[in-house]
């Protein structure tokens, strides 16, 4: 190696601690499982043609190495940056902040990272020189701007492969529905219907892309999946074999749906939230038929304009007819009353900042909902409509819907584990017989480490199970962990699932997402390895916690979130 060239790797590795302070979003460390959850996945916008604007001082590009760069910032970049970025959980990349930094200094921080969460594009590999030149050079161009995605837009995808009328009037199977499972096929685009007393595929259905979330119609009688690139499909499960009746796309990207729960509102509303554009869309629940669309750009909870507030969860109250809608960036929760579409009224909540997922307590008046760049859990009364209290908990949580329980000491609570950290929060639930506990955390546990995604428990349950899917070390990624409700000081037990798959050394094996059967006698686990690997489905036995079946069937490509329609349908977790 050359003097020359040393001389140059000392100095990007030094320009690497002021790239560090000047441009990271807070100095709190992040860790390598928050790295990877932040870099992960590809985004839909990747392939959607998008208008490119000259900006004069940017570096020269071809429209070939433009085109590159574009792809790469969608795959890559977009989840933590924005569309536009404009910032969302990473810092902004507008042109005034890039241009002024040069490309000298972008590519040492691209190269080499942050300690508080920009990934190390170069020395971990992902990137060679010539990329992270590329990318330099890119985001000191002018954002491309994707199109937006109007009502009239949406209704042009939309098809109904069975109209309502030709329909069946009643129940045509034998399955006890209740008890199927709505399985996740990530990267085959697809979800399989699995009949969860005989542990049989029942049909392997066609959806948009990694499918993100299945929601069920208040009778249980439609199932509504979305996909990361916003298709969303409505499948009738009375009919003799559940299959597609009607699919529409409400946007380029999305993560969430639901529908109208409160009484005399059974299966009449559907709503989808979507990245981008930023906004939510209600439709008729039988047919997809868009009716109402409303963007959710705007101020700020620091009253900061925000172009690109992506709707994360969504969920239908019991209380009143309205809809909470989360409003990642500008940490606004949106209360939308769907009673009367053309003279919409709506509440906006101020709450915390980046909001993400999160599901109801036990009583089902007060939703517990991650606002996880800030560490906080988010308390919603929808009796009220009104904020109830925000909780510090740990590092990054990720609650998925949560897990509710009654304490052996401080009564009903409601649990979270989280991204960032081994922690896992309770929080007390209860404010008219348990005040002194409400809204606080009551206990920490320890589990095995960062990098959980979910955490889950039953009514019927003595366990609390807690994955760790994206912890960096194989050993806790293929594992789970799980707690004694009835006495919470002992240790967890560590229970090996991919081990029990037993399908080869080949394979990521990530374990992810436990879910309870409708009776809360078994536990389903996604043992999830890559697309050209083999995955498969693990059941244990709740009570003697020791696995029961496994699901290997070759159809099951990328397993990942499971909803059992039960449990999903009645909000039980």
């Amino acid at each position: 190696m050359t003097a020359k060239r040393i001389a140059r790797l000392v100095a990007l590795a030094a320009a690497t601690l002021v790239a560090a302070t000047a441009m990271a979003q807070d100095k709190k460390p992040v860790s390598e499982t928050e790295k990877n959850y932040m870099g992960a996945g590809s985004s839909p916008l990747a392939d959607v043609p998008m208008y490119q604007s000259t900006n004069p001082k940017a570096p020269k590009m071809t429209q070939a190495e433009f085109d590159k760069a574009r792809q790469i910032y969608f795959e890559r970049c977009a989840g933590c940056h924005g569309v536009l970025r404009k910032g969302a959980t990473g810092k902004p990349l507008t042109t005034d902040i890039t241009l002024e930094r040069g490309t000298d200094y972008l590519k040492t921080f691209i190269a080499y990272g942050s300690p508080a969460g920009m990934p190390n594009w170069l020395t971990s590999g992902d990137f060679d020189e010539a990329t992270v030149d590329l990318m330099a050079r890119y985001v000191q161009q002018d954002p491309p701007t994707p199109p937006e995605f109007s009502l009239e837009d949406m209704e042009k995808t939309r098809k109904e492969y069975v109209p309502v009328a030709q329909r069946p009037k009643k129940k045509m199977n034998n399955y006890n529905i209740n008890n199927i499972m709505s399985v996740t096929l990530r990267d085959d685009g697809t979800i399989a219907l699995i009949d969860g007393d005989t542990k049989e595929i029942i049909n392997i259905v066609k959806t948009g892309y990694a499918v993100h979330i299945s929601r069920l119609s208040a009778s249980g009688r439609y199932l509504y999946v979305i996909g990361r690139d916003a298709r969303l499909n409505l499948i009738d499960l009375w009919m003799e074999k559940p299959d597609n009746v009607a699919e529409i796309k409400v946007g380029l990207e999305a993560r969430s749906v639901e529908t109208s729960k409160f009484k005399g509102w059974e299966d009449k509303i559907a709503i989808a939230g979507t990245y981008w554009p930023p906004q939510f869309v209600m439709m008729d629940g039988d047919t997809l038929k868009p009716r109402k669309v409303v963007g959710t750009r705007g101020m700020d909870i620091n009253n900061q304009y925000h172009p690109e507030p992506r709707v994360a969860a969504i969920v239908a109250s019991h209380q009143k007819p309205e809809f909470l809608v989360n409003a990642k960036e500008t940490g606004k929760i949106w209360m939308v009353d769907y009673t009367d579409l053309k003279n919409l009224k709506t509440t906006q909540i101020d709450t915390a900042k980046y909001l993400h997922d999160g599901g109801f307590d036990a009583s089902r008046r007060y939703f517990m909902t991650a606002a996880n760049a800030s560490d906080k859990i988010v308390v919603i009364d929808t009796k009220t409509s009104k904020l109830e209290a925000i909780v510090d908990v740990g590092k990054t949580p990720h609650p998925g819907r949560g897990a509710n329980f009654k304490h052996p000491k401080f009564g009903p609570v409601w649990a979270t584990s989280g991204l960032g950290d081994e922690r896992i929060d309770i929080i007390g639930t209860d404010p008219a017989k348990n005040k002194a506990n409400a809204w606080k955390v009551v206990q920490t546990l320890k589990g095995q480490g960062g990098g959980s995604l979910f955490i889950k428990t039953h009514p019927k349950s003595n366990n609390l199970w807690v994955d760790t899917a994206l912890n960096p070390d194989p050993k806790i990624s293929q594992s789970v962990a799980v707690f004694d409700i009835r006495d919470l000081s002992k240790e967890p037990q560590v229970i090996d699932i991919a081990a029990c798959a037993k399908i080869g050394d080949d394979g990521a094996k990530r374990v992810v997402q436990p879910e309870y059967n409708q009776k809360g006698d078994e536990v389903w686990f996604s043992v999830w390895s890559a697309k050209n690997k083999q995955s498969a489905i693990v059941v244990v036995d709740d009570k003697t916690r020791t696995c029961k079946t496994v699901l290997n069937d070759p159809r099951l490509i990328t397993p990942t979130g499971k909803f059992n329609v039960y449990n999903t349908m009645h909000d039980v977790y």
